[in-house]
């Protein structure tokens, strides 16, 4: 009988890029990581927003540290800057968080379609592949390389009005197995995370009587999450002894994928 073979759970001083982690589930992972020793590289929209959440960290007294960058991921000059930037200043990448996203309603019926269509795509999908390619040359020179993308429920099925994101949430699945198979032979995992009902600027405009309803009628846990629960899911995914996991994808949801009534 082999022995047995310990496995670290450890991220102490790997280098972590989070998308989008100005706030909601990208915050709650820069802040988690930077609690397991890591160092977080914070990245959003606003750079006054992701200073906030770097302060927050250093008050926070966590082994690890973070620092923040302005980062429009609909951009890809800026995302390939950006990346370029980050690696030196933590003489490397171990992990990727593509995590970035919005929602726009979007009726297939209507000329403002196109105007929800296309940034859709471009955040919630191109931006991840582009994420991915800049981070890849880092990535391949680390000892446990990690790429995870968070999509959506909304990538296992669907909601009316909604159609972009949900399409766009479909094609992060897809690009997550696709990279998985080109990527595993060089040990680099590319798992995928999806949440289902969380507690985000996204469903900040869902009244708590509306959230209810829902939560009893179609989760079995019959509450919305908080965007902790699914930090530490992704977490998991990036640890050193997640290392045979590779093209999941992870409902975090309550069990709202798999009740029937």
């Amino acid at each position: 009988m082999e022995p047995y073979q310990p496995l670290s759970r450890s991220i102490a001083g790997k280098v972590a890029i989070v998308t989008g982690a100005a706030s909601g589930m990208g915050r709650a992972t820069a802040h988690l990581f930077a609690s397991e020793g890591a160092h977080v590289a914070v990245t959003d929209l606003d750079q006054a927003k992701c200073d906030a959440v770097v302060s927050e960290i250093a008050a926070a007294g966590y082994r690890g540290d973070a620092r923040a960058w302005a980062l429009d991921v609909s951009k890809p000059d800026v995302i390939k800057t950006v990346v370029e930037d980050i690696a030196p200043k933590f003489a490397g990448i171990d992990i990727l968080v593509n995590n970035a996203g919005f929602a726009i309603p979007a009726d297939i019926a209507e000329e403002s379609y196109e105007d929800s269509w296309g940034p859709t795509l471009d955040v919630m999908l191109s931006a991840h592949q582009r994420m991915i390619r800049a981070a890849l040359p880092y990535l391949r020179k680390a000892e446990h390389p990690r790429i995870v993308n968070i999509a959506s429920t909304e990538g296992l099925g669907g909601t009316p009005g909604n159609s972009p994101y949900v399409a766009a949430k479909h094609g992060v699945i897809g690009l997550t197995r696709g990279l998985a198979v080109d990527l595993g032979r060089e040990g680099i995992t590319v798992n995928c995370v999806c949440p289902g009902p969380i507690r985000t600027g996204i469903t900040d405009a869902i009244s708590e009587e509306h959230k209810t309803i829902y939560a009893k009628r179609r989760v079995p846990l019959r509450r919305y999450a908080i965007p902790e629960e699914v930090a530490h899911i992704t977490l998991s995914c990036v640890l050193p002894s997640a290392s045979f996991l590779t093209g999941a994808v992870i409902p975090v949801d309550g069990g709202l994928t798999i009740k029937n009534a």
